[in-house]
């Protein structure tokens, strides 16, 4: 316990002092509100989501105006740009994605400002991507060892993406922020030590934990939501099999999500009995002072709430 309370100590101080040193004052969308272009002559850089926008503000720090089309709480599988933010990506100096079909609603856009010349990122480019039964499983930001990858991939994006930006300080910073990522990394292994190896087994509202699954050695062993999405229908059949699946492997919680409804969880958790249902940050930030309104801060609170649901 007290080395895990070090641990934490550790990951907020490196967080406060990157998060100190890297605020930009930018004003974005992930409030909800309208987010005006970068000043004139300010470099632009259009992040997707909320989760890569607090790691792309932490890596780029002032060098940027960062702007965040996603608010907090949005579903990226449903999210739809308006017309300001459709001109903020096809105007950005670069636009770093998820990829892998994470936005679906975002891919014609996305598209389109690649075709006016754009450079777009695939964050997850940079880490050897899994899959599910949809395909690639876009979900690697729930592993902070590959976000420390992806992060490296960023510096090297935006060096060769923007000539003109301070690769010196960008390395700096990003480099900063890898260490809080590598120590945030070992503090979940902490977190989740009280979890026996037979009780580190997931059901999930719909697949998204497989990376964190693959990394900290626990095992999804159903869905509510089939595929990697949240617009599946399953069927009464499909119901019925994973709530005995539940009752026979002794799972005691359904991890839903924060960003995606969870009726479908809540019946099936009443239908087994004696299962809680545990809300996790999956797909976007929390909102200011839930917690989870960094990336930190996500895989922390996520960690912790897992621990605690499945711990002997």
């Amino acid at each position: 316990m007290i080395r895990n309370i070090a641990r934490v100590a550790l990951v907020s101080t490196l967080f406060a002092a990157c998060s100190s040193s890297g605020d930009t004052g930018a004003t974005d969308s992930t409030g909800g509100g309208s987010t005006p272009g970068a000043p004139d002559g300010a470099l632009s850089i259009v992040v997707t989501t909320s989760i890569l926008g607090d790691v792309v503000r932490n890596v780029v720090g002032d060098l940027a105006e960062v702007t965040v089309i996603m608010p907090n709480g949005a579903s990226p599988h449903d999210f739809q740009a308006s017309a300001q933010q459709i001109a903020q990506l096809r105007e950005a100096d670069a636009v770093i994605a998820n990829g892998a079909g994470f936005e679906e609603g975002l891919t014609d856009v996305i598209d389109a400002a690649e075709g006016d010349g754009v450079l777009v990122y695939d964050a997850i480019s940079a880490v050897t991507p899994l899959e599910n039964a949809d395909g690639i499983d876009p979900h690697f930001f729930t592993d902070p060892a590959r976000m420390s990858d992806v992060v490296s991939g960023i510096l090297g994006f935006l060096a060769t993406a923007i000539p003109s930006i301070s690769t010196e300080t960008l390395t700096a910073q990003g480099s900063r922020y890898i260490r809080i990522l590598d120590a945030l990394d070992a503090s979940v292994v902490d977190q989740l030590a009280g979890v026996p190896a037979d009780h580190r087994k997931l059901v999930t509202n719909h697949e998204v934990f497989t990376y964190f699954a693959d990394r900290y050695d626990f095992e999804v062993i159903g869905a509510v939501i089939p595929g990697g999405g949240t617009q599946g229908e399953p069927d009464a059949a499909a119901l019925a099999d994973l709530a005995e699946l539940i009752r026979t492997a002794g799972v005691p919680a359904i991890f839903a999500d924060t960003s995606s409804p969870k009726q479908l969880a809540d019946a099936l958790a009443a239908e087994v009995g004696d299962v809680e249902v545990v809300e996790l940050y999956s797909e976007s930030l929390g909102d200011d002072g839930s917690g989870a309104d960094t990336y930190v801060g996500m895989v922390q609170t996520n960690a912790t709430r897992i621990a605690a649901a499945l711990a002997a």
